[in-house]
């Protein structure tokens, strides 16, 4: 059997204050620091003592990896034998010597550029640096309109096997788009409708609550972070006899954590390399999908 899980803990800061995000520049006190450290040595403390393969994606609220727990965790279970892939959402912060300590045949990192908040300078020095330490990576951005000349830009500055990916900024007006903002936006991320148009979700067959999972940190289990009913606790084993194949219980899905695990979309087709860090495999991105959902 193999599990992927999407861990969410407590953790819900920031260093950033993007504007678009709604944990800008938050700040967790002491405690809740502390609290999330722990749950987060337990969940470790879980996945050591698997037999089944694991992937593990982290989409904290906020930047993990200026936490050292978040950096120690990905470091661990990058070394599990048993652990197929360990990522995390970053916005690339930090220095990369940590990343020596990594296995890097089972670790990536799902990044993103936010512009007003780092030049794309050193954001994409940062990348070059993931590049010469052989770090799987993936880049992001949100598609504000007043972003889609850096779009542009770091797609022709990112090497072409490197995946760049876009995200409809979600506060947008009716016609926020032109027809061709949208052309361009689809030539950087072929899957850019997706997310921009969600097809309708209810009754589609998925893979959570199958063999994808979210988990939080106290261990409750939800077959994802879009769907609130329970499936169990993690540290009791309570979840394993609630996995199943289930339709989605959503009318839409219009975030990729969730809908990249529907089974009649082209995500597990496409990313056939990670599909938690959206990473094709080696070579030009290229990949050969419909551009509509």
């Amino acid at each position: 059997m193999h599990l992927s899980i999407l861990y969410r803990g407590r953790l819900s800061s920031c260093n950033y204050d993007c504007p678009y995000c709604p944990f800008a520049k938050t700040y967790d006190t002491r405690a809740a620091l502390r609290r999330d450290a722990e749950d987060l040595a337990r969940f470790v403390g879980w996945a050591e003592r698997q037999t089944m393969e694991l992937s593990v994606l982290f989409t904290p609220w906020g930047e993990g990896l200026v936490r050292r727990h978040y950096r120690d965790a990905m470091v661990q279970l990058s070394h599990m034998p048993h652990v197929r892939r360990v990522v995390i959402q970053t916005n690339l912060c930090i220095g990369t010597r940590w990343l020596d300590e990594v296995n890097l045949d089972s670790f990536a990192l799902w990044c993103t550029y936010h512009p007003g908040q780092v030049t794309r300078a050193a954001f994409l020095a940062r990348c070059n640096e993931l590049a010469r330490r052989g770090v799987c990576y993936t880049v992001g951005m949100v598609a504000m309109r007043e972003h889609l000349g850096e779009i542009q830009l770091l797609r022709e500055e990112l090497p072409d096997e490197v995946p760049m990916w876009i995200n409809a900024y979600d506060e947008r007006p009716a016609g926020y788009y032109s027809d061709a903002d949208i052309q361009q936006l689809q030539r950087v991320d072929p899957h850019f409708l997706f997310n921009l148009e969600p097809s309708a979700s209810l009754g589609a067959p998925c893979f959570t609550g199958e063999n994808v999972v979210s988990v939080d940190g106290d261990g409750n289990v939800k077959r994802c972070h879009f769907v609130a009913e329970p499936l169990g606790n993690l540290y009791d084993g309570s979840f394993a006899a609630q996995l199943r194949p289930r339709g989605c219980p959503n009318q839409r899905c219009d975030c990729y954590i969730g809908y990249a695990h529907r089974k009649d979309l082209p995500f597990q087709r496409d990313y056939p390399a990670g599909v938690l860090e959206r990473f094709r495999g080696q070579g030009p991105y290229s990949p050969a999908i419909a551009t509509t959902p």
